[in-house]
């Protein structure tokens, strides 16, 4: 009986599922084999303290000791964790308080964390993809005990995070785990969904383990026939849906469900495609994870109706809208006819650095159009995405600006969320956004993954009403707000609710109903 073979038996075992005298016996001598092994081990090294015996003989999942001078007393825990050890209860506290992380929903249990690639204990051709790394990042070390472990988790962190690896990571080892099983990887965008593809393609491809990337725009041909064979499916809402309506996208054996960048598909209008794709996986063990950049209530609906007690981890205060305070924010209020005068100007000063890169961004698709010719006519090499461009001419100046045939990006709020596109110097905001959630955004796409960076935004007129709400984002991140912002006023407009206006209510939907009870 393989090692694979007594994890697939371990897990039907855990679910509940019903074993026969046979199996019930294989896992039996499995137990015992492991526990003379070790005993043979404790026994050549001549370590055994009085406290690895009482450890021995309880009956709780106990935390593996590794040879290694990282990982020193190991703290007890009650998740399973054969794939990991756990450095000591102040080392955790430390690096918990150090990253602003709270995780919640874990009852009495001490939060679990890996900060160093050596506690992780899985297949070699997976840990070679973390070799340009030197450490996981703070949603990588604290959502990889509970995935590795089994756990929903909601993980609320910024973007640039490193959220890809977190999820993809233990994905790929639920994959080894398995050979019936199924990662499915919902995101909101054709290029976020490339993206995340192109990360975990080649990590899986190493172990054997194929995938495909489903998303609009392209014929469906190649993609209905790679679905029949791949066991990681990246997938944006809309196209997904139309593959299981015609029947060509079976996701009963899809048990590893991942939601990524949850708010922005509901901003999108994705809900009923969500429930749709959600219900068609119907294996009742499926672990779910949600990751999401904020914690509307919209989001927090989707958690409580189809997650089973999820872990939820927080990176920063994510229930309040905060921009990363490592982006040095410059607004300027301008004139609305000057804005591309202005630009120019920041456009000579800044493209003196040929290394980095930047990203303008504009509102509307006739405008990124408009301002893409203009800057092509002052010799600016331009790459450009937005609506009115085909998913190939899109993809091809992505690739351009990554590689650095282009330093200078165009495009509009399609490009906003996700896309992790490293050295982004500075972020230009050309036209201010219909949303002070979409400029935080927005300037996200530098600074990410603890670099610092630079966001320069035009602020007219036309966007006043949108001025309290700015001015609380710059506060928050100790920035410095301009004397004609604050001239606008400090009022911030509460969001309309689209039947009962600007006076309802906001209620979180996962909590827990009060009991009142009348004399």
């Amino acid at each position: 009986m393989s090692n694979i073979e007594v994890k697939e038996l371990k897990k039907k075992r855990k679910r509940g599922d019903h074993l026969t005298k046979q199996e019930k016996a294989i896992l039996k001598q499995a137990k015992q084999q492991k526990k003379e092994s070790k005993e043979s081990n404790e026994q050549k090294e001549s370590k055994e303290s009085s406290d690895s015996k009482k450890l021995k003989k309880s009956n709780k999942p106990k935390v593996t000791q590794r040879e290694s001078n990282d990982v020193e007393n190991v703290q007890e825990t009650n998740t399973s964790s054969e794939y990991f050890t756990l450095p000591d209860a102040k080392s955790t506290s430390d690096f918990l308080e150090k990253n602003e992380i709270k995780v919640e929903n874990i009852g009495q249990d001490a939060p679990l964390v890996i900060t160093k690639f050596s506690q992780i204990n899985v297949d070699s051709r997976i840990m070679k993809s973390f070799a340009k790394f030197s450490e996981p990042t703070p949603i990588q070390a604290v959502s990889w005990p509970y995935l590795l472990s089994g756990k929903d988790v909601v993980g609320v962190a910024e973007t640039g995070s490193g959220k890809t690896l977190a999820f993809g990571f233990p994905s790929i080892v639920h994959l080894l785990e398995s050979e019936k099983s199924k990662v499915l990887i919902v995101s909101p965008t054709r290029e976020l969904a490339r993206q995340i593809h192109e990360t975990l393609e080649p990590i899986a491809a190493s172990c054997g383990i194929k995938s495909v990337c489903i998303y609009g725009g392209v014929p469906k041909d190649a993609q209905r026939e790679h679905l029949k064979t791949s066991r990681i499916v990246v997938a944006t809402p809309g196209r997904l849906n139309d593959f299981l309506e015609e029947g060509s996208a079976n996701l009963k054996n899809a048990d590893y469900v991942v939601l990524d960048e949850a708010d922005r598909m509901l901003e999108k209008g994705f809900e009923r495609d969500i429930k749709q794709i959600i219900s068609a996986c119907t294996k009742s063990s499926k672990q779910m994870l949600m990751f999401t950049a904020t914690w509307p209530a919209e989001v927090r609906e989707i958690a409580s109706n189809f997650m089973r007690s999820p872990v939820k981890i927080n990176i920063g205060d994510r229930d309040e809208l905060k921009a990363n305070t490592r982006i040095e924010q410059v607004v300027e209020v301008v004139d609305p006819r000057d804005k591309e005068s202005r630009l120019l100007e920041i456009l000579q000063k800044e493209t003196k650095n040929k290394k980095e890169k930047i990203i303008i961004f504009a509102l509307y698709k006739k405008e990124a159009t408009r301002v893409e010719e203009m800057l092509t006519r002052r010799g600016y090499k331009i790459a450009a995405i937005h609506g009115d461009l085909s998913q190939d001419r899109r993809t091809q100046a992505l690739e351009q600006f990554k590689t650095s045939n282009s330093h200078i990006l165009l495009a509009t709020d399609v490009a906003a969320r996700g896309l992790d596109i490293p050295s982004v110097g500075l972020v230009i905001n050309l036209t201010f956004p219909l949303t002070v959630e979409d400029y935080v955004h927005r300037i996200g796409r530098t600074g990410r993954a603890g670099s610092s960076g630079r966001a320069f935004t035009f602020f007219t007129v036309n966007e006043k009403h949108l001025s309290g709400a700015l001015i609380n984002v710059l506060k928050a991140a100790d920035q410095p707000v301009p004397v004609e912002l604050m001239k606008f006023g400090t009022h911030t407009k509460k969001k309309e609710h689209s039947a009962y206006g600007a006076f309802y209510k906001e209620i979180d939907p996962s909590a827990k109903s009060k009991k009142i009870k009348f004399d």
